[in-house]
């Protein structure tokens, strides 16, 4: 599978870490930076290059990191198309692919160990969404107000 990752200065030894890790597991990682590290990046520089890359891959996901990994996916959620979630356990990590149809991974590095963080990645890139027809209708409504601001009706 096709990995597009991106994150800052606080997550850049779990970026590095991770582009090796899915590479051996045969993933092919696009590595969106940062390359180098440089303690006053700013992570929508590379985060939102790697969510534009997943959201114009429809065969990809995309892995975004940073320190608590909230800005990240704050970051990924602004690019059209992209549902991106914060996981802080495998399980949630499982039901954003499961129920949401997750495209995007946030990931604090400051908030797991590399063993973790593997884990959680795992469980993303493992699960597929379920395609259920409640799941779907609520993407529905959600993508209907990204596109043009339509609200879903009131019950």
């Amino acid at each position: 599978m096709r990995i597009h990752i991106g994150g800052d200065h606080a997550a850049y030894e779990l970026q590095r870490d991770l582009v090796t890790w899915l590479g051996e597991q045969g993933h092919e990682v696009v590595d969106h930076g940062p390359l180098d590290y440089d303690a006053l990046d700013d992570y929508p520089v590379f985060v939102l290059r790697a969510a534009e890359a997943v959201a114009a891959d429809p065969d990809s996901l995309g892995i975004v990191l940073g320190g608590s990994g909230n800005g990240e996916q704050m970051a990924a959620n602004k690019v059209a198309g992209i549902r991106a979630a914060l996981a802080y356990n495998p399980e949630l990590a499982t039901l954003a692919r499961e129920h949401n149809d997750a495209r995007v991974l946030s990931v604090g590095a400051r908030m797991h160990s590399v063993e973790e963080a593997h884990a959680i990645v795992s469980a993303f890139l493992d699960t597929p969404f379920s395609g259920e027809e409640r799941h779907q209708r609520r993407i529905d409504m959600m993508s209907a107000y990204e596109q043009d601001g339509t609200l879903p009706p009131l019950p």
